[in-house]
């Protein structure tokens, strides 16, 4: 079945100079760029966008250095493991837990840069184009849209539109892909891998549902943020959706998240590709054929890798020990580091402005922010 994929692909080469074109005379735009680039005329901005021949080019010439001043300003240093886990000559579908919802992917391209990697391609929610000129700016960065709040009658399609496209991304372009292991990031950190999502992978093929993920050459990728600059925003969200069960985010809420995510401090950054799952997905497909086992059992293996391959920091152990009301990590880390993160806790509680606003609470669900990612890594840990 031959699918048009024109409408969420990412732009091919021969497109770019025209959305750069379009991009160059949008005003808010060339704002932003000027911000980023604030020693540089606006006149030459422009000009040096237009000479932009390819995406490639694009992201190495202007993306790639905003995103080392990033490195530099913003956090303590940024890594990339695991890549002797990898063939780099393959294309991967890497399946990420996703705490920003910029960044995730953005700096995973950075370090495959530094690496003589190519860049993936970005699945992106279609919710996050929110003036029309940031569909022509992801799609020349790479990325492709991903239809959200669709009726169930348009969902089925869209999803095999999606899947054909990634599966044709991968074994077709022999681009590798990035995408978030659930729709929306995981507000309290417990990353967990939808079965929907699975279940569009499967669409990408007519094989078993097994085979048609092994065709996707799936890669779990595992995010550490030391810091996250949001984590005040998703507590107050939190609090905004047990107070009205009514409530939902405005376009501006995603734009105020993106800025602060972009520009908030985040400490060590780590990134550790776990390897391809095919062989598991062989095992689990010989093990038993019933597909909804199959999903479940899938998702769990996806999880797994994820949880046990985060990088655990200091605060992520006082966190834990708050919560649980224990001393298990207290050798892990000094009476100072205990002292700094209350202290980070306060200052992060303090930037939330709601009307009647439950601090305990609050502060409840940004330790279990921090505390979250340790509590699943000793669970994937467990010696069974």
């Amino acid at each position: 079945m031959e699918l048009n994929f024109d409408e969420i692909r990412c732009y091919a080469n021969e497109e770019i100079h025209e959305a750069l074109e379009r991009l160059s005379n949008e005003k808010q735009f060339m704002k932003v760029l000027s911000t980023i680039y604030p020693l540089m005329p606006k006149d030459v901005i422009k000009q040096r966008l237009l000479s932009f021949k390819t995406n490639n080019d694009f992201q190495k010439e202007l993306v790639y250095p905003f995103l080392q001043y990033l490195e530099a300003n913003m956090t303590k240093g940024i890594k990339l493991n695991g890549l002797e886990k990898i063939n780099v000559s393959e294309a991967f579908l890497y399946v990420s837990n996703h705490r920003d919802i910029i960044l995730d992917s953005a700096f995973l391209c950075s370090k495959l840069m530094e690496n003589n990697i190519d860049t993936v391609e970005i699945a992106i929610g279609d919710n996050l184009l929110i003036f029309p000129w940031i569909e022509d700016l992801v799609r020349v960065n790479k990325s492709f849209i991903v239809k959200r709040g669709l009726t169930t009658r348009h969902i089925f399609e869209s999803s095999q539109r999606l899947a054909k496209y990634i599966e044709h991304s991968i074994n077709n372009k022999k681009q590798s892909v990035w995408i978030a292991q659930r729709e929306g990031r995981a507000k309290d950190s417990n990353d967990r891998t939808q079965e929907s999502l699975l279940k569009m992978f499967n669409m990408s093929g007519e094989s078993t549902f097994t085979e048609n993920l092994i065709n996707l050459n799936i890669c779990p990728l595992s995010i550490s943020y030391e810091y996250d600059p949001c984590d005040y925003l998703k507590a107050k969200e939190f609090q905004l959706r047990r107070d009205n069960q009514e409530y939902h985010k405005e376009p501006s809420d995603d734009l105020i998240n993106m800025e602060v995510g972009v520009m908030g401090y985040k400490g060590h950054v780590v990134y550790e590709l776990t390897g391809s799952i095919n062989e598991e997905l062989k095992q689990i497909a010989q093990e038993d054929s019933n597909r909804n086992v199959q999903i479940f059992q899938i998702a769990q293996l996806i999880d797994k890798r994820i949880h046990a391959n985060y990088t655990i920091f200091a605060n992520n152990k006082i966190a834990y020990d708050i919560l649980k009301n224990d001393k298990r990590f207290e050798h892990d880390y000094s009476t100072i580091e205990k002292l700094d993160f209350e202290s980070y806790l306060l200052k992060q509680l303090a930037k939330i402005e709601l009307e009647i606003k439950d601090e305990n609470y609050l502060r409840l669900k940004l330790i279990e922010m921090y505390a979250n990612p340790l509590i699943n890594k000793l669970e994937a840990l467990k010696v069974v």
